[in-house]
């Protein structure tokens, strides 16, 4: 029976009326807020201010024995879990109405053996925090581009980042795993220690139970690197994004190049290129020599910035609390087809924080074959999303139609996947489209480790028992 669908109860089978979640609060060192509580409102916040549930519990966890005490209450009395680090989740699911939230951002204990390159980072370091421990060593791996943004669901889903076409994604450099299973047991997955669901850690998201702290391989980067932006007029967007397509598809693995049609503070369209060379300075001028010569942009720099600023230069745009929507699909070509589709519907955006986004991928994530790991969208050169933004409950309908309007009108041109971490609650047809030919093996898996869908809240892979 899927785990969503069993009922709740508020006291643990075969013991008295006192409540359940009294006896959990004993049997956990770390903080236990319910409903009625006066930390409960802003813990049952997450970053995007869309969200809006109301958990029974939220157990912030302080080590791996507190995470075995909540599943092991969960489990018993039958309450809907969610997992939750940095709760970056677009459509919310590491918070839950009803259900327990068991929360791992208090855990941030981080080791770096620079000798080895290798870090042990436990699941509640977000980007800035865990980019801060490893660049104190000139060392660093694949991660995200928002640096208020957990390590534990990045990882899961694969791990975007400037370092991606260099080092490949997160997940590729994913050494192994303390997880915490439906059933209540501590495991330590990598390749010789229970390699299948080591296999399952690196991109099939949450979905077999929730990992406590993670060891990376880490990479000589930095501290300084050089990125290079440019900005041009909309009536100049259609010539700027073909050459974006074409310098970007040749660029060598050291640069990693993205761009978005943007809003101005004046109100006025425009098209951004902004790459990121990742390697010495002074060897990144001539890679980015025919980016700043192209055409006649409103803007261009070119600086050399400290890795960890270039990892939070994002942050302003995407603040807590505001409201989110995005729906995002691979390319591996920007057609002429997509970019009429672009020019004729980003403009209708209602809110002028909405952007259209490309992220560039391949390089040496491309050169790993797609059974190496659940993420199986290997051969895919962009990622291509509408995110809009906004801040009032009334405009939600508004912003999120512009989305999807944005997102089909390009969907003839893309290669039918997604990445599973920009995925919202979206059915497994999507979910399939995410793992193409892995997707059999995840359920395989889910059968092994989760056959009652204990871990449903996420890019869901159901068990078929």
């Amino acid at each position: 029976m899927d785990h969503k669908q069993l009922p709740q109860t508020d006291t643990l089978p075969g013991t008295s009326a006192v409540p359940a979640i009294d006896r959990l609060r004993h049997h956990v060192r770390g903080e236990l807020v319910q409903p009625g509580d006066p930390a409960y409102e802003g813990a049952r916040k997450v970053w995007n201010g869309a969200v809006d549930k109301r958990p029974a519990a939220i157990v912030y966890c302080t080590s791996a024995d507190d995470v075995i005490q909540a599943v092991t209450f969960a489990r018993a009395t039958h309450h809907l879990v969610a997992v939750r680090s940095g709760g970056h989740n677009v459509a919310g699911l590491s918070v839950c109405d009803g259900g327990i939230v068991i929360d791992l951002s208090r855990m941030k204990a981080v080791e770096v053996d620079p000798v080895r390159r290798v870090v042990r980072a436990e699941a509640g370091l977000s980007l800035g925090e865990f980019d801060a421990a490893t660049q104190a060593h000139g060392l660093a791996t694949t991660m995200g581009v928002n640096s208020d943004t957990g390590i534990a669901g990045l990882t899961l889903g694969g791990g975007f980042g400037k370092l991606g076409r260099k080092y490949g994604l997160t997940c590729d450099n994913l050494i192994a795993a303390d997880i915490v299973t439906a059933d209540g047991r501590l495991l330590r997955a990598s390749a010789s220690e229970h390699p299948d669901l080591f296999w399952g850690l690196r991109g099939g998201g949450g979905n077999f139970g929730i990992v406590t702290a993670f060891e990376y391989q880490l990479h000589e980067v930095g501290p300084d690197l050089l990125v290079g932006s440019v900005l041009y007029r909309y009536d100049h967007a259609r010539g700027a994004i073909k050459f974006y397509h074409e310098f970007s598809r040749r660029a060598a693995d050291d640069l990693s190049i993205d761009a978005a049609l943007v809003t101005l503070p004046t109100g006025e369209r425009a098209f951004n290129i902004s790459a990121c060379y990742v390697g010495p300075p002074a060897a990144g001028e001539d890679a980015l020599a025919s980016l700043l010569k192209f055409g006649s942009p409103i803007e261009s720099s070119l600086a050399t910035r400290s890795y960890l600023e270039i990892q939070s230069a994002g942050d302003i745009l995407f603040p807590r609390g505001r409201r989110y929507y995005w729906k995002a699909q691979f390319l591996r070509e920007i057609s002429d087809g997509a970019i009429d589709a672009l020019l004729e519907i980003y403009p209708k955006a209602p809110s002028p924080a909405a952007v259209l986004v490309f992220q560039q991928v391949g390089g040496a994530i491309a050169r790993i074959p797609s059974s190496e790991s659940p993420y199986a969208n290997r051969d895919a050169l962009y990622d291509c999303f509408p995110l809009a933004i906004w801040d009032s409950p009334a405009d939600d309908e508004a912003n999120i139609s512009w989305a999807r309007e944005l997102w089909s009108a390009v969907s003839p041109y893309s290669t039918g996947g997604v990445y599973a971490n920009n995925l919202g609650d979206e059915g497994e047809d999507r979910v399939r489209a995410a793992y193409g030919e892995n997707y059999a093996r995840l359920v395989a898996l889910k059968n092994q480790y989760d056959p009652t869908n204990f871990f449903c809240l996420n890019q869901n892979i159901r068990p078929i028992v």
